[in-house]
């Protein structure tokens, strides 16, 4: 997990801070790939007016839930895939987890991560101490921690993103109406109907053949399940998964990067 090579080149750094700025409904910088098939083409349609307050009011509804149990699963290349659980306060903007790193091989590396809006920090899992993640982390000293700032890294964008999907105001129907956010399709989660829906398209991008990177599956009562994040060069989109509330969890003040 360590990140001892190089930067990433200035292009991928770009489009990571579009796909977070597409995620908070705002208007994203220029860069953005789009992705569409024919098939996808051939069912989708512009969201209904209900279909977009529900989505509006997702980010709401994950905010007054937190904190949140989440999942991450994210392909970095080469073979190598990582997995968090852990939870989000999106009052604080801060996540806790516990991290996996396989390859074709089988286990590389785990340990622990905590993140925000800054970065993240990384430390190895304490011995002898069990539990969640969270509880974990109260046992790592700050000393303890190797903190980042976040690079174009698959992994890096999922967590960013995952900090900045709640809100404490519900977006604008209209203006994501406007925006390009489109139905895509209905499927079951969790024995619940989940409406999927692609976000808002980028700044500047064109009206038509164009779609949002970000797919969000949002239910009846406009609780945000899962989000899917497609990254250039990478046939598997990164998925963030959101269980509900955490009801016993609490996050530990030390390993932040920002106060």
């Amino acid at each position: 997990m360590a990140r001892k090579t190089a930067p990433e080149p200035r292009r991928r750094t770009v489009l990571l801070r579009t796909l977070v700025a597409l995620a908070v409904c705002a208007a994203a910088a220029g860069g953005l790939v789009a992705y569409r098939s024919a098939a996808d083409a051939s069912e989708e349609r512009p969201v209904t007016v209900d279909e977009a307050s529900r989505l509006a009011l997702s980010r709401l509804n994950l905010f007054q839930a937190s904190p949140v149990t989440v999942t991450l699963a994210a392909a970095e290349g080469g073979g190598v895939d990582v997995r968090v659980e852990g939870v989000v306060d999106y009052r604080t903007r801060r996540g806790v987890g516990r991290y996996r790193v396989t390859g074709a091989s089988g286990p590389l590396d785990h340990g622990l991560v905590v993140w925000d809006a800054g970065g993240l920090g990384l430390a190895p899992e304490p011995p002898g101490v069990d539990g969640p993640a969270w509880q974990q982390a109260e046992h790592v000293p700050r000393q303890g921690w190797s903190p980042r700032t976040y690079t174009a890294d698959p992994l890096d964008a999922g967590l960013q993103l995952l900090v900045e999907l709640g809100a404490d105001r519900p977006d604008n129907p209209l203006l994501l109406a406007q925006s390009g956010a489109r139905w895509l399709g209905r499927e079951r989660l969790d024995g619940r109907d989940h409406d999927r829906f692609a976000g808002p398209r980028a700044q500047g991008a064109p009206a038509d053949g164009v779609r949002s990177p970000l797919t969000y599956w949002v239910d009846t009562d406009g609780t945000l399940r899962r989000v899917t994040m497609r990254m250039p060069g990478l046939g598997t989109p990164a998925t963030l998964e959101l269980t509900g509330h955490a009801a016993t969890a609490t996050l530990p003040e030390a390993p932040w990067l920002t106060s």
